[in-house]
């Protein structure tokens, strides 16, 4: 049986460039590989955890992985990690004196405290990105705000898109901390301004409904005026009438569907039609 030889040179030269889920993935194909990644400080260096693999992200599985950059750790991106608490991150924080960037969106599993002790003892930290993190109150932000004199002037930031939040969407915000106290509401949220010239809104999204394509407020518009998209979202009638629908039950299309098969019309069958209608007759449904 032939035997395949050492991976091409050339397949070295894009690891930096691979998500980490690949990279893990790539790392088991055979001993050349791993002894590459494993080798290679560069790869390492700017860990981004984002779904799938934010699922099955735990302490230990964090630990192991991020001391692969061998303490040269610069970005630090945790995107609904739920699993990750303040010990496991405590762990990663001391051993990467050198990290600058530091996100940990709705990971649930953490608490203020780890955050203001962060902010103490990287002195190299230039944005921490801290949404949904459970009870951090106007308390916590005074003292983040005190900790951290990196502060840069606030760009306004539009609901549509920080909705979907990804790693790339995060970094794209210049701001060196993500949330402020809500005009409004006083809690300590993201805070959106409306892409309206027109518009001066400024207010979290339980304040302020807004349009999930384009990022308008939607508050002085009635229900019946609005359109909806398969997560029951809203849409400003602008951005529904655009996008496709489901061939049942007329809800838009949105980016989190977007693996959605279109059909001739040039609509699809969501999900929920396309269950309900194979239940009551297979038949009849034709997808």
């Amino acid at each position: 049986m032939e035997q395949s030889g050492d991976p091409h040179e050339a397949l070295f030269l894009v690891l930096a460039y691979l998500p980490l889920l690949e990279l893990l993935s790539m790392s088991q194909v055979n001993k050349s590989l791993r002894h590459a990644i494993k080798s290679d400080i560069l790869v390492w260096m700017d860990m981004v955890v984002e779904k799938p693999l934010n699922y099955r992200l735990s302490d230990e599985i964090l630990t192991r992985i991020a001391s692969n950059a061998q303490g040269r750790l610069r970005t630090l991106a945790l995107l609904s990690c739920f699993k990750i608490t303040d010990h496991g991150l405590r762990r990663v924080i001391h051993a990467n004196p050198l990290l600058s960037k530091l996100y940990v969106p709705a990971c649930t599993g953490l608490t203020p405290e780890i955050i203001l002790e962060a902010t103490k003892t990287l002195t190299k930290l230039k944005q921490v990105k801290i949404d949904s993190i459970p009870n951090f109150k106007q308390e916590h932000l005074q003292e983040l705000l005190n900790n951290f004199p990196h502060t840069t002037t606030k760009k306004p930031r539009f609901y549509h898109k920080y909705r979907n939040s990804n790693f790339l969407a995060l970094d794209e915000d210049t701001s060196s901390i993500d949330v402020e106290q809500c005009p409004r509401c006083k809690e300590v949220k993201l805070v959106f301004d409306c892409p309206r010239e027109s518009c001066d809104c400024l207010g979290c999204d339980n304040c302020i409904r807004r349009c999930e394509g384009c990022g308008i407020c939607l508050s002085n518009q009635d229900d019946e005026h609005l359109g909806e998209t398969l997560c029951n979202d809203f849409l400003c009638l602008d951005c529904w009438f655009t996008l496709p629908k489901c061939d049942y039950c007329n809800k838009s299309f949105c980016s989190r569907h977007a693996n959605e098969q279109l059909t001739v019309s040039g609509g699809f069958v969501c999900e929920n039609c396309k269950t309900n209608y194979e239940t009551n007759d297979r038949d009849e449904v034709s997808i």
